[in-house]
């Protein structure tokens, strides 16, 4: 019976001498399996992000016009004929705006001597404008289109 005692008394001193070395050595052993259950597998919490509840300023639910629209504006065509407008207004100023820079607008290489009348310079101002708008529309167009596809 003594030799028992001692048996179970060195066996009570083995597992506490092992639990002070793991509480040592940095406290209870974690278990990552655990730790990832909670993090990304089933065990994990939805969490609600409606921005009221993180804070942000609460937003009425959208109406069945609203989402029409939106959905209307996130539309490749949309998108596409919003770039080609844009490039055909900002080309037309840019081409306007590089004419009126040139200081070859409105001569004439057969009479270089000539000076051009207002109604040539504007002419040639607004040819340039236009070549550039078309230019710039054309651009516009094709990047929308390949960059929303």
């Amino acid at each position: 019976m003594a030799a028992s005692t001692d048996n179970a008394t060195a066996t009570t001193s083995d597992a506490s001498s092992t639990l002070s070395a793991a509480s040592v050595a940095g406290g209870p052993q974690i278990q990552y399996s655990m730790v990832l259950e909670h993090l990304v597998g089933e065990k994990r919490q939805v969490k609600d992000l409606n921005p009221t509840v993180m804070g942000g300023l609460p937003v009425p639910p959208k109406s069945d016009e609203q989402k029409m629209i939106e959905r209307g504006m996130e539309s490749c065509a949309f998108k596409s004929l919003l770039a080609c407008v844009g490039g055909f207004v900002l080309g037309g100023a840019f081409g306007v705006f590089t004419a009126g820079i040139d200081t070859n607008v409105g001569f004439d290489p057969k009479d270089p001597l000539r000076t051009p009348t207002a109604r040539e310079v504007l002419k040639d101002m607004g040819q340039r404008g236009m070549s550039y708008a078309k230019n710039f529309a054309i651009v516009g167009a094709m990047f929308s289109v390949l960059s929303v596809s």
